[in-house]
């Protein structure tokens, strides 16, 4: 890994080459994706069966498109019990930190005459993407986890599960348990481009839904992008990234294998090192370059580090956090004396881990929190995937006509300003000498 002295022309050029891999899309890939979407929402069926038997499974007929309960109880029995218990686990801790997320309806009644309030209610139908993974080889169950369970929480009727099917029609046994194990209702042999059109528009087989969450590639995220507004999506995500903070009381080899650990997802992911220790900085590097060498996927953990991968040194921790709070990363860690101390100076960041035995991955299966997270800088403005993502609010409002004499000339002189009569005149007729006469 390179070394960077912070501030310098070299590292905010390095910085700004992290930043600028974020979530961008040729035109043409936009183009082929729109095409895509615009096929299934017109010709439904046809158009999905097209794309799965080009891409994906070419004996795969549409009445196989969803998994049956055969194939369920068949997977099952595949999977061990080590597993199942695993996934019990992590299944009971991610419940217990989405639960605290709920939200009530309240009403208010404090000013006189009136009744103001908010409904929170769930939203009906969510489809979940879940990545196939080298052709269903790297099942992603953590994301069949982390996308049902606050969708049940949230109070959701109804989930849908779609994931390629292999070569031969099948899906991993793995990701089929995870979503047993959260009540997916219907898990559908689709993925890419054409699995989110057909979740988002319907077809004869596949039922419209109303939220689609989960990852994916350039063509599942541009997806997502196109049909938003016409259902709602968690976020726009781009490749992932870890921003480790470490002080000379961090150990070398915990914090390599940290940015290992985010370097080895995409050849597109970013793992940054900021640390006031250059002696630190010196051995990370070195022991960055041993870990490397056992990692079966080093050649994309390789290709991540060399193209956006740094370590910046920085004159004290301030100044780290500062940096980092600017680059609003999705993974942030403090590997330092005292992480606990400098929580009130994190501004923006995905998720935080703090400590020399909170590396990311913790996040990513079991600790609870969700790690479906802003990516490229959106931190500033973005959060978590959380069980408000499944929820909707609608606002309560009621006036006694007292409450509306009060407010009335204020109400026409705003609307008057605007321009807008009717507005206005809506309110005026109920003041008139024979308006007023409803509740």
């Amino acid at each position: 890994m390179q070394i960077f002295t912070f501030p310098s022309p070299e590292a905010e050029q390095r910085i700004d080459t992290i930043m600028r891999r974020g979530i961008g899309f040729s035109e043409q890939t936009y183009r082929q994706v729109e095409q895509i979407v615009n096929d299934v929402r017109d010709n439904g069926d046809d158009a999905v069966l097209s794309y799965i038997n080009r891409f994906d499974s070419p004996r795969l007929k549409i009445t196989e498109l969803k998994v049956t309960p055969e194939e369920i109880a068949a997977a099952r029995k595949q999977v061990d019990r080590g597993v199942m218990r695993s996934l019990d686990k992590a299944v009971a801790q991610i419940e217990r930190f989405h639960k605290k997320q709920r939200v009530n309806s309240w009403i208010d009644t404090d000013r006189d005459g009136t009744v103001l309030g908010q409904l929170v209610n769930p939203v009906e139908r969510v489809g979940l993407y879940v990545p196939g993974g080298k052709g269903g080889q790297t099942p992603l169950v953590s994301t069949v986890l982390m996308g049902a369970v606050p969708a049940r929480i949230a109070g959701v009727d109804n989930i849908c599960m779609a994931t390629p099917a292999d070569n031969d029609g099948g899906v991993n046994p793995y990701l089929l348990a995870a979503a047993d194990k959260v009540g997916i209702d219907t898990i559908y042999k689709f993925g890419s481009a054409w699995a989110v059109a057909a979740m988002a528009h319907g077809t004869a087989t596949v039922a419209k839904v109303d939220v689609i969450v989960g990852p994916g590639n350039q063509y599942v995220t541009l997806a997502k992008k196109i049909v938003a507004g016409t259902v709602g999506i968690d976020m726009i995500a781009g490749p992932s990234e870890v921003l480790v903070i470490a002080d000379a009381n961090a150990r070398p080899d915990f914090v390599a294998a940290d940015l290992l650990s985010q370097a080895e997802h995409d050849p597109l992911a970013a793992a940054v090192l900021i640390t006031d220790s250059p002696a630190l900085a010196q051995a990370v590097a070195r022991e960055t370059a041993i870990q490397l060498k056992t990692l079966s996927r080093q050649h994309i953990a390789r290709e991540s580090l060399e193209c956006f991968g740094a370590i910046l040194c920085v004159a004290d921790l301030p100044a780290a956090l500062a940096l980092s709070n600017r680059l609003a990363p999705e993974h942030l860690e403090l590997l330092v004396k005292d992480p606990f101390a400098y929580i009130g100076q994190i501004r923006n960041a995905g998720a935080v881990f703090l400590g020399a035995y909170t590396p990311e991955p913790v996040g990513d299966y079991l600790a609870g929190p969700n790690h479906t997270l802003p990516t490229a800088g959106t931190a500033r403005f973005s959060s978590a995937l959380s069980v408000d993502t499944f929820v909707k609010k609608t606002s309560v409002v009621h006036y006694s006509r007292t409450a509306f004499d009060k407010d009335a000339t204020d109400i026409i002189r705003l609307a008057d300003i605007e321009g807008l009569d009717a507005h206005a005149n809506s309110v005026r007729v109920r003041g008139e000498k024979d308006g007023g006469r409803g509740q």
